[in-house]
Parts: C-alpha cells; structure tokens; sequence
C-alpha cells in the first residue's frame, strides 16, 4: 500500500501488523459518520471498515460480540429477528451531521468510541454500561483483552469503560462484546402541548419521578413534551392512562409502535437541526435546564433525557457564551464549520486533564491515534 492511501486491516493481526510497522500518527475510524465531531485530524487514515461481521451471539444469554467495523443497521436488523434490541439506543446523527450517505449510524466501535446513547439512556443507562469486553491494540501495537462474554462476569470490567467515549485516542477496537436486552412489545408515546421550556421541564421530572415507568421524557418547543413507556401492552395502556390523571392533561396526542419509535429516532438524533451550521450538544442537570437555556438563547433547541440534554442550534460559533452559562454541566460542539478553531470537546478541569495525559501516556505514549481529536 503507497503512502498516504490509508491502511485497511481486516484481521486483528493485520492491525496489530499496521500499528507496529511504522510509527505514523493516524487518524482511526469506521464509515466516518462521526468524522465532523472533535478536531479534524491530520495523519494516515486507519479505515476499520473491513473489521466487520457478527463473531458470537447468545440470544439466551443477551449477549452479543462483533468486529468493531460492523454496521450499526445489520447489528439493530440481527437483534430485531430475535426480539432483542441495544437498550441504550445509540441515535442515528447522520442527517445532523450531513452523514447520511457517509456511514449513516456508523459502525458498532464508532458508537462505543463516541459512548453514543440516545433517549432511553435515563431508563437503561449508558453504552458503556452495556460494553461488557474487548479486543484492542494500543498506539504501541500490543494487543490486549478485557472484560468477558457472559453477562455476570465483571473481570476486567474498566477497560471497556474507559476505552468508551475516548474518540479513539487510547486504543484501536478490533472486536467487542455488549450486553443486549429484550424488545419491547409495545411502545407508545404521550405527547402534551408544553409550549415554554419551564412548563415542559415541570411535566418531564413529574413524570420520570412518578410511579408509571417513563422510559424517555424529552420536548420539542414545535411539538410539545414527549413521554415514552413501553411493556407488555396491557401495561402500557393503563400506565399511560395513570400518569394522564396525575398530569392533569386530557389534551394529548398518542403515537404506538413506530410512529413512536421514529419520533425518538428523530429527537435524539437532532433532525430539527439539521438546518442550522452549529449544533450544541450540552449536559446539564434537569434543573438547570431553564436557566441555561435563558443564558445562552439559541436559535431552536431540543431537550432529552429530562431535560438533562439539550441540543441547542445557532447560526455562529459562541463558545463563550455557551460554557460559562453551564456550571456542572458539558458542552460538546456536535457540529460547526470546518474552519471553526473552538475546542469542540469539552476541556476538562486540571485535575482530569493530568489524569486523562497519565492514561494516554500508558496506552499511546506517542500520541498516535487520532492526534488533536479531543483538543
């Protein structure tokens, strides 16, 4: 392979091969549907595309290991034959981020790279809460394991979790093992005509703090509060029922089955915004929702887990305007124009950030793997 073509190992011996032959930086990623978020990289390209297929799944034992390369669509289209789905609902960015006929939902490792987790993430926890093992190499070529396969097994544990949301700077995923839970059988969402964010926070933290199992409580000033419960049907219905009464809210549209489902698709992976240059991605505490929203006015919004999400969209950059209203809470810059030279992930504090440099100095002492990415 000539210079600057990009390497495309489709064995985990041929990245192991790829990262000892030379000591180039490189630039690591799947279909590159995340390519937008964090620095632009300037190195080889590391396609792992070709590190994909299904290695092992246990439908009884819910649990499933891949290649790091596969598809996210033929990961969710296996599942779905077997009842089962990701409970952390990776969201699909890619008519945010203009990536639909890049990758799209982008590869299984990319989504654990990034710890990607859409609207039931309040309910089922985060991906790497679901990442029970891999397969890597580090920027020195080593080849390591951890973690395990079968679901009560926590050996090993930490690894998979701190290789999640490290944006492919620690290590190089060759092939993973997650957790996966049973389908729903139904799903339906309530959707109430809160028109101000303080109305719609109020309405979300009543009804995750009620008794009736909200999976998904999010809100859409065009739209309205959006309430998920899913379950066996007979439950869903009357839960949906209960939680009306305790709201006070006869007035409220209903969406079953994948009406509901594509309206979280669409919430959670920002497709409101795809209009706009610059996307926000922020965490607050659900709280704070409302003061933060007032201090950095964006031009439209959404809100997700309970308020504790908030994609905020602008015509320019503003990172001042953005971090200093936030407090305890983490900005991401999801999307933005090439030039723009704001620090897109969020910096950490001092105290992280010589923790984060000791990490990397183990893993990658050279700075190999997408160099800049999180600066």
């Amino acid at each position: 392979m000539q210079p600057g073509s990009g390497i495309r190992p489709a064995s985990t011996d041929e990245l192991v091969e790829a990262l000892c032959r030379d000591a180039r930086p490189l630039a690591v990623r799947g279909l590159g549907s995340k390519r937008a978020i964090g620095r632009s990289i300037d190195a080889e390209p590391l396609d792992l595309s070709a590190l994909e297929g299904v290695v092992d799944y246990r439908p009884a034992e819910l649990v499933l290991t891949a290649r790091a390369g596969t598809r996210l669509a033929a990961i969710e289209a296996l599942l779905a034959e077997h009842g089962q789905r990701l409970a952390f609902e990776p969201p699909d960015l890619g008519k945010l981020l203009g990536a639909n006929g890049n990758g799209g939902g982008g590869t299984l490792g990319g989504v654990l790279a990034a710890n990607l987790s859409g609207s039931r993430r309040i309910s089922a926890g985060a991906a790497r809460d679901h990442f029970l093992g891999v397969t890597a190499v580090d920027g020195r070529g080593a080849l390591f394991r951890a973690g395990g396969k079968v679901v009560k097994n926590v050996t090993g544990y930490d690894l998979p979790k701190l290789l999640a949301g490290s944006w492919g700077t620690l290590a190089v995923m060759s092939e993973v093992t997650l957790k996966v839970v049973p389908s729903a059988e139904t799903e339906r969402t309530l959707i109430l005509p809160d028109r101000e964010p303080a109305a719609a926070v109020a309405t979300l933290t009543a009804a995750l703090g009620s008794a009736h199992e909200v999976s998904s409580a999010g809100f859409d000033p065009w739209r309205g509060s959006l309430l998920r419960l899913e379950g066996l049907k007979l439950s869903v219905a009357a839960r949906a029922q209960a939680l009306l009464r305790e709201l006070g809210s006869p007035d409220v549209e209903i969406l079953e089955g994948p009406a509901s489902r594509e309206a979280w698709s669409s919430l959670a992976g920002g497709e409101a915004l795809a209009g706009w240059p610059v996307v926000w991605r922020i965490s607050v505490p659900p709280a704070d929702a409302t003061r933060v929203l007032r201090a950095i006015e964006p031009e439209r919004y959404l809100l997700d887990w309970g308020g504790g999400l908030i994609l905020a969209a602008y015509d320019t950059v503003d990172a001042a305007r953005v971090r200093s209203a936030l407090g305890d809470g983490h900005a991401l810059l999801l999307k933005a124009p090439a030039d723009s030279r704001t620090c897109r992930l969020h910096p950490p504090g001092a105290a992280v950030g010589q923790a984060l440099e000791r990490v990397r100095d183990a893993f990658d002492p050279d700075r190999r793997l997408n160099p800049g990415r999180m600066d």
